[in-house]
């Protein structure tokens, strides 16, 4: 296995769970904001990102709102 190879494919917020503390946006600003409801958001821009830079900002979710998906769609254990 390529060990450069992306191993998160999809990221996704729970609305529901978000608390909206903004943490997410402080540490990874390219791959979340706020919306108008005051919840994070995906931005499409955040395949800029490294998996380990998403993974700091999704363990650093205080609700554990930040979901990460493998290329087989399974939701990745943080």
């Amino acid at each position: 296995m390529d060990e450069n190879k992306r191993k998160i494919v999809r990221v996704e917020i729970d609305s529901k769970a978000c608390i909206s503390c903004g943490t997410c946006t402080v540490l990874a600003p390219k791959a979340f904001e706020i919306d108008d409801q005051g919840h994070s958001i995906v931005k499409d821009s955040w395949k800029e990102l490294s998996d380990e830079e998403i993974i700091k900002a999704a363990k650093a979710c205080p609700s554990e709102a930040i979901m990460l998906f493998d290329e087989e769609g399974k939701r990745m254990e943080l």
